[in-house]
């Protein structure tokens, strides 16, 4: 060990700070500096951040539904028999006290004000209205999103999940979903791709046949195959979003005739026929109780496209989630303006919520790359306007993420320049901006959050714990802003 240590000693002395390149690869060796210097481990006493946060009571005073079936259930033609009352708010007091705040330019507050006059109306109307949050991997499978829609649902009103995907592949928190092995996801962010895009504003879909546009191959398109989707409640759910009585299934593309069976707890309960016109539709269906567990067969020679389901109560909010690993955010320009207009309109999303950012900062070598990264994200922002023009858009910007180098865990040195700059694009296009990297402790927090099991060993994923702290920061920053608004309206 001690000739090896003496073999090693003049390697090290010597080393350049970036290594040795040998036959045109770079070779890293600890340097003097380091070695009798040594970088100290630096993160950030997030204690008291922590107990500001209060995340208790969360479902206190609610039961979830029995989901008995309905006495129509013998009937093929299902009879939408909804009594209209599921979606009434808890309500309770609103503070405008927050640990964060929503960057709001003046033109990004008048368009949240906008919003929150329609979210102050909806239990009072008895309306619905859709906030779709949008994000990379840190949402995917509900995290954050169903922490936030309780909190939403359970103080201005609603029921389910929302918006769900036709062919969900990662394990979420909100329902349970099953599909025959022929269906195949499209995604437009990676993976498989639609020809025509007409995903659907979830930028996901699902066939069980491939695209086929070529007159003769339609025609002589016979063979018919069966396929089928299964969604039922999660009891990992929340209580708002474990019961439903409405769902609604969105489809395009559909150029063959196409039967569709749906099955309630095991029991036939509607045939229907998709309309072959090849548009964008939606198929819809009531209940008196929650809904339960719903199977839907397809019967056709060539697939539609399955846009998704949405499972919602009477009334009150539907807070989407829609996750997409990997993703950067410039998504829709990948996708079908025209059906995401028609999809928008029929949901009446009137927020969206952008929490992109975090894949791109590993591959941030300068601040300019920094900077055509946020022009892109700009784009997309202003995009996202003309798809849906009457919805405030609130964009949540990357977390502290940490790599490892020199023996500890450090912030990624560009993290506060791409946090500056998607402020500042955002400001540009009247959207608002919640910064959760200073939220959660700023550089260097990420530590700090794994230690004290908030978030997972990659050091840029929250745990369930640390996702539901993230989600009350948003939440009461979103609620702060509510109150301020609502405390200047004439009576």
């Amino acid at each position: 060990m001690a000739a090896v240590l003496l073999l090693l000693a003049p390697v090290m002395y010597f080393a350049p700070e970036g290594g040795y390149s040998i036959g045109g690869k770079k070779i890293h060796f600890l340097s003097k500096r380091d070695f009798l210097t040594p970088k100290k481990q630096e993160k950030k006493d997030i204690s008291q951040l922590v107990a500001l946060i209060d995340t208790t009571n969360l479902d206190e005073g609610l039961t979830e539904s029995t989901g008995v079936l309905p006495s129509r259930n013998q009937l093929k033609k299902h009879v939408n028999n909804s009594k209209g009352g599921l979606g009434a708010p808890r309500g309770g007091n609103l503070s405008d006290e927050s640990t964060s705040d929503i960057h709001l330019t003046p033109g990004a507050r008048a368009s949240l004000n906008l919003f929150f006059d329609k979210l102050d109306k909806v239990a009072s109307s008895k309306t619905k209205l859709h906030i779709l949050h949008y994000g990379d991997s840190q949402i995917e499978g509900d995290r954050m999103t169903s922490y936030i829609r309780q909190r939403i649902q359970n103080q201005f009103g609603g029921n389910g999940p929302g918006l769900i995907p036709a062919m969900n592949v990662y394990q979420t928190l909100a329902f349970v979903q099953t599909c025959s092995p022929n269906f195949s996801r499209y995604n437009c962010f990676g993976g498989t791709k639609l020809k025509n895009r007409r995903y659907g504003v979830m930028g996901s879909a699902a066939r069980f046949t491939e695209e086929i546009y070529d007159s003769l191959q339609i025609a002589n398109s016979k063979s018919i195959k069966e396929a089928w989707i299964e969604i039922e409640p999660s009891h990992s759910a929340h209580s708002r979003a474990r019961t439903y009585n409405n769902v609604k299934m969105y489809y395009s593309s559909c150029i063959k005739a196409c039967g569709v069976k749906v099955y309630q707890n095991g029991n036939l309960i509607h045939e229907d026929s998709l309309i072959k016109d090849g548009k964008y539709h939606v198929l819809p269906l009531s209940f008196s109780t929650s809904a339960g567990k719903l199977k839907y067969v397809f019967t056709s020679a060539i697939s539609p496209t399955i846009c998704g389901f949405s499972l919602e109560g009477d009334f009150g909010i539907q807070v989407d989630n829609i996750g997409m690993r990997g993703c950067s955010g410039t998504i829709f320009g990948s996708m079908d303006g025209g059906v995401n207009v028609k999809m928008y309109d029929d949901l009446n999303s009137e927020l969206m919520i952008l929490q992109f950012g975090g894949n791109s900062v590993p591959y941030f070598k300068d601040s300019l790359s920094v900077r055509r990264f946020a022009s892109q994200f700009q784009a997309q922002i202003r995009m996202a306007k003309r798809l849906n023009p009457t919805a405030a858009i609130i964009v949540i910007g990357p977390s502290d993420m940490s790599k490892f180098s020199g023996g500890i865990y450090e912030s990624y040195k560009l993290l506060p320049y791409v946090v500056a700059q998607m402020r500042k694009c955002a400001g540009n296009e009247n959207a608002g901006y919640w910064d959760l990297f200073s939220a959660m402790g700023g550089l260097n927090s990420m530590v700090s959050w794994v230690e004290s099991g908030l978030a997972g060993k990659d050091y840029i994923h929250f745990s369930n714990k640390g996702a539901s702290i993230a989600s009350q920061m948003f939440y009461d920053a979103f609620e702060a802003e509510f109150a301020k608004w609502k405390q200047v309206q004439v009576p």
